[in-house]
């Protein structure tokens, strides 16, 4: 199998890329010369992030796939876009994720931060993972956080129904469990196939993140920003992950550009197949 060669060339699909560290890794792998396609709700913040990235250098178009990332119907929709126009497909970062300080349910009956930080992601990689197969060698990337420790996989109560415990910040970690995990079994199950899985915790960084949850979240993150990473410093490793030979490290969870630990749970494979089966079932249900 060839080996993998950067990302020049290739065609890299990202969520989450219109602001943060989404936006800061596609100016970066731009620069880099990759083919970059830009999930995006927003048409208008779609529009600037293509003309910052245009900007940032590399001289490729940016494509821009519209989809609501907390929709299981919206990703179906996105992936028959992305399979449609695209024959190959290098590299998909997940990176699109949020924290809501309330419960929220979505049209489909599913917990938002659920939905968003783990349904979703799962539901398009799985989509796309044919493709992705045949493009191989190719990557999955995930964005996850180090809010994943102490937390456990509530196997019980998905919908968050017995209480929004530290105004979401635990329905937060536990999604950003899940895409540890998700990372584990996907590696484990694409052994041999050619396509690798990383997940990566990017640090606090001082970006457009929790800044949805209203004015006193948002003075929250203008306080700790003078001790928060750049957008910038955040992106890095997702680029290294992206670009480098070889990461060493196939379905492990990383930071600052080196493999780590994640906590117990999250190298819990018995939860990890569980996870996977009880996650098709969700998103085969809606």
């Amino acid at each position: 199998m060839a080996q993998w060669t950067g990302v020049a060339g290739k065609r890299v699909l990202i969520t989450g890329a219109t602001r943060g560290i989404g936006l800061a890794a596609a100016k970066e792998l731009a620069k880099r010369g990759a083919q970059l396609a830009i999930v995006a709700r927003d048409p208008e913040r779609a529009r600037d992030a293509t003309q910052e990235i245009a900007a940032a250098g590399g001289g490729s178009q940016v494509d821009v796939l519209e989809a609501d990332l907390s929709s299981l119907s919206s990703v179906r929709e996105l992936a028959e876009q992305a399979l449609d126009r695209y024959p190959r497909i290098d590299v998909l970062v997940n990176n699109a994720g949020a924290v809501f300080t309330s419960r929220q349910m979505t049209a489909e009956g599913f917990e938002r931060t659920w939905a968003l930080n783990h349904l979703c992601p799962f539901l398009l990689t799985t989509l796309l993972l044919p493709r992705l197969q045949q493009s191989a060698p190719a990557r999955v990337i995930t964005t996850t956080s180090d809010a994943h420790k102490g937390m456990r996989i509530p196997f019980d109560d998905f919908a968050a129904e017995r209480g929004y415990k530290v105004r979401g910040f635990q329905r937060y970690g536990q999604s950003k469990l899940a895409n540890i995990l998700f990372t584990a079994e996907l590696s484990r199950r694409t052994q041999g196939t050619g396509v690798s899985a990383y997940c990566f915790h990017p640090g606090v960084v001082a970006s457009g993140f929790n800044r949805n949850n209203g004015s006193v979240m948002g003075l929250v993150m203008t306080a700790i920003k003078p001790f928060s990473r750049s957008p910038e410093r955040g992106a890095r490793t997702l680029v290294w992950l992206a670009d480098t030979p070889d990461p060493e490290g196939d379905g492990g969870y990383f930071v600052d550009e080196q493999r780590k630990q994640p906590s117990g749970a999250g190298r819990d494979m018995q939860a990890a197949q569980r996870l996977w089966d009880v996650s098709e079932e969700q998103v085969a249900g809606a």
